[in-house]
């Protein structure tokens, strides 16, 4: 009896078995295949990388020259110096990165135009009879222009409504180039009457020559000099603060000032027309500017969209469906 119950019991699982996995094969047919992958995400080019170009206005403070252009042995309290490099402007080109939302860098290369360089020298010489003095001048003036490569670095303070104001500084080398300079002479002292019946000799001041006014006459003697040109480098450091406002989230625009010290410069030789030789060159020194500039700065950080899958992309099959 228990034998016949447990032959039904088997007879029917089997039954069912039989009957429901043709279902089941079928509803697995009729699954709907997995979705396609997502595209991949956009590509990052240029990262923090920006370009920058600036041009601006300069002026410098007044330069001090070498012993050589002292043409006297007289002591520092008899001279006076009026030395002056004129005004002038520069243009320059950069390039640089972006590190973080605050700090950046980059290295920039500029031409400063050409300047007036000028020079002088005022002494008082010795005292002649009756309380006669002499004095005498020296003028020099020639050309200047440089080339300055820097490294710089900024920080970026912040950003308010679109403007972000900046404090860096940076070093470099400057190609200091001194042209055409000349240097003129002039002194002038009292003129003198001579001796002409003493022992035959003709040659012997006694007295200062005063005009029928009773005014002391003088006499100028003037000699020029000229130097070579030549270019010579130099350290070179900057200060630099400013605003920067944002055009785009790839442009901004600047306004800043940059204190700028170009170190020294120098003449080549010198030498006189009428004579053979050469005379020792004149050094420029303490060549400092205080600019005034625009720039203009491009991010080149963007997004591209990722490579197009194949023009004919094979089709997605369908759901199967069985038929018994």
């Amino acid at each position: 009896m228990a034998r016949s119950k447990l032959n039904a019991l088997v007879r029917s699982l089997t039954l069912a078995a039989s009957v429901g996995a043709p279902c089941l094969a079928a509803a697995a047919d009729l699954m709907l295949p997995p979705p396609p992958p997502p595209p991949p995400p956009p590509i990052e080019v240029g990262g923090g990388w920006y370009l920058r170009g600036d041009v601006g206005a300069s002026i410098y403070t007044r330069p001090r020259y070498s012993d050589a252009y002292d043409y006297t042995g007289y002591a520092e309290s008899n001279r006076a110096f009026g030395n002056a490099v004129g005004g002038g402007g520069f243009a320059g080109v950069g390039v640089g990165y972006q590190f973080t939302p605050f700090l950046r860098g980059d290295i920039t290369g500029e031409y400063r135009y050409s300047t007036g360089l000028r020079g002088s020298e005022y002494y008082k010489g010795p005292d002649f009879d009756n309380g006669l003095g002499s004095y005498g001048v020296n003028k020099s003036s020639g050309n200047f222009d440089s080339a300055v490569v820097l490294a710089n670095a900024y920080f970026d303070l912040g950003t308010w409504y679109g403007i972000t104001p900046f404090i860096g500084g940076g070093v470099g080398y400057a190609f200091n180039h001194v042209s055409s300079y000349s240097t003129n002479q002039q002194f002038t002292s009292p003129t003198y009457a001579y001796d002409y019946t003493n022992a035959g000799c003709g040659c012997i001041p006694y007295a200062p020559v005063y005009d029928p006014n009773g005014n002391p006459v003088y006499n100028t003697n003037s000699g020029s000099k000229f130097y070579k040109d030549k270019t010579s480098g130099s350290f070179a450091w900057a200060l630099h603060a400013g605003l920067a406002y944002n055009v785009t989230d790839a442009l901004k625009i600047e306004v800043a000032y940059r204190y700028l010290n170009l170190g020294k410069a120098e003449t080549g030789p010198g030498f006189v027309p009428c004579c053979t030789g050469s005379l020792q060159a004149i050094k420029i020194k303490d060549i400092e500017a205080h600019d005034v500039k625009i720039g203009l700065r491009y991010y080149l950080g963007g997004f591209v969209a990722a490579p197009l899958p194949p023009l004919m992309p094979e089709p997605i099959p369908g759901p199967l469906v069985r038929k018994y």
